[in-house]
């Protein structure tokens, strides 16, 4: 008969979960992780890799494509076969999600494949395991999230799909409407755009990426149009009619003009919905909130002993933020089992938070945007450095972007960042290490940075804000 009491029982498998039994089984504890589905959650399986992998293909599709016939090449497209890119992304997938497996393993956490269900704080019964509970000192949640829907737009991933049903299919739709200009929305629009799908993207708001920079995002949807994609923002989608050969959807804009868009396939790309049905939450009597698990103090929820991260809880859906969400909770919970200093984070800075959108160009942020500083009446600056002063992003053909640096006037402090450009998602972390570390924009433009580069960008929005850039 198999264990059934341990310091630690993990709901879920995804970014957050795995990440938090790990960090528990390195401190000490007996951990065990119980996932519905496959290790790794949404994030490897269907959602961040394979859709990052997909967008690494249409990048080196599109690209390839223009330098070839840049240099007169003639192409013959006839034999392009989606279905050889889409087992690209599903090989990664599956090497990861092993990769979890791995892990859990080598560092002694126990896996369990089935629905977990509380029976009370500490006691987590297993669909199908017997005799009894899971039996620990502390619990964490980390069920996720699944996409959201629309009435009328009922996903049946066929011809209405869910970002999970478009990142498992081997096809490529000729059209398609895509619901939501948010980082899901945008990413997928990229793919099929750049892998030759007539692409339309509706979103309600007045512009795409509506948590981004303004500016940023304006940057980006001027790409993405140049790139042959339809952008519809400030409409509405009204309705769906399902006819066999079609699907023509019924839009409505902010000017009150009606349009009707036909496509092959429609994606709902609106956000997505936590994951806390069926756990028994409620006859415990833990407090949510908009159907999420409501969190204090190193994630722990109302009731002791129990904790939520991820999805589940009101912070950015992010695999990163679940993932330092659990480490957090299991430092805590290490803490009050086998003593020793409290834990240095209590929770997550939403400020140090980056966020990336991985479309072609690049958008990446952290921090105050300007919308938000003057919402909030604080004392701020602006400096912006473009793309095309760069000479690394001249030489390789990606001279479209800029860098905005926010910070205090006063003092030199920096506040935030967005940039949009090739590479924006890894040249943001500079920029927000000089903002955890409390370094200054002298601090930042004083560094030397290698030539030619695209970070040389960094240092140079800094001079900006010193009024000292040399290429601007």
């Amino acid at each position: 008969m198999s264990d059934k009491k341990f310091d630690l029982v993990v709901i879920g498998a995804g970014p957050g979960g795995y990440v938090a039994a790990i960090r528990a089984a390195q401190l000490g504890l007996k951990a065990v992780v119980v996932e519905r589905e496959a290790p790794g959650g949404v994030c490897l399986n269907i959602g961040c890799i394979p859709s990052k992998a997909l967008i690494h293909q249409a990048s080196l599709f599109a690209e390839g494509r223009a330098a070839m016939e840049a240099a007169g090449v003639v192409l013959d497209f006839s034999s392009f076969d989606y279905s050889k890119l889409w087992k690209v992304s599903r090989n990664a997938a599956d090497r990861l999600s092993k990769g979890v497996s791995f892990l859990l393993k080598k560092n002694g956490v126990e896996y369990r494949r089935g629905r977990a269900r509380l029976l009370g704080p500490g006691r987590v019964e297993v669909e199908g395991e017997e005799p009894g509970p899971l039996e620990a000192a502390a619990v964490i949640l980390a069920t996720g999230s699944r996409p959201r829907s629309i009435p009328g737009f009922e996903i049946d991933e066929e011809r209405v799909l869910s970002s999970t049903g478009f990142l498992l299919s081997p096809e490529l739709p000729k059209r398609v409407l895509i619901l939501g200009a948010g980082a899901i929305g945008m990413e997928s629009a990229y793919i099929m755009g750049s892998l030759g799908s007539e692409v339309t993207v509706v979103e309600l708001m007045d512009r795409i990426l509506p948590l981004e920079d303004s500016e940023s995002a304006a940057i980006l949807a001027k790409e993405c149009s140049k790139r042959g994609m339809r952008i519809l923002t400030g409409t509405q989608a009204t309705g769906l009619e399902r006819a066999k050969a079609r699907l023509s959807v019924g839009l409505k804009t902010k000017a009150g003009e009606g349009l009707l868009v036909e496509a092959d396939k429609v994606l709902v790309a609106v956000g997505r919905a936590p994951n806390t049905e069926d756990l028994g939450l409620e006859a415990l009597g833990l407090r949510l909130e908009r159907g999420f698990v409501a969190v204090g103090d190193y994630q722990e929820s109302s009731v002791p002993g129990i904790y939520a991260i991820g999805d589940i809880v009101a912070t950015p859906q992010l695999a990163h933020v679940a993932s330092k969400e659990g480490e957090i909770a299991a430092e805590r919970i290490a803490q009050l089992l086998k003593g020793g200093a409290e834990p240095r984070e209590r929770g997550v800075d939403p400020l140090l938070v980056p966020s990336a959108v991985y479309c072609e160009p690049e958008l990446a942020s952290f921090g105050l945007s300007e919308e938000a500083a003057k919402k909030g009446g604080l004392s701020h600056a602006v400096a912006r450095f473009p793309y095309r002063g760069l000479g690394k992003a001249m030489a390789v053909g990606s001279p479209e972007g800029q860098i905005k640096l926010l910070y205090e006037p006063l003092s030199g402090a920096i506040l935030g960042a967005s940039i949009v450009g090739a590479q924006a998602t890894e040249l943001v972390h500079e920029l927000l290490l000089a903002a955890k570390a409390e370094l200054l924009l002298d601090d930042v433009a004083d560094m030397i940075h290698a030539h030619p580069t695209l970070s040389e960008g960094i240092m140079e929005s800094a001079r900006a804000g010193l009024g000292r850039a040399i290429h601007a």
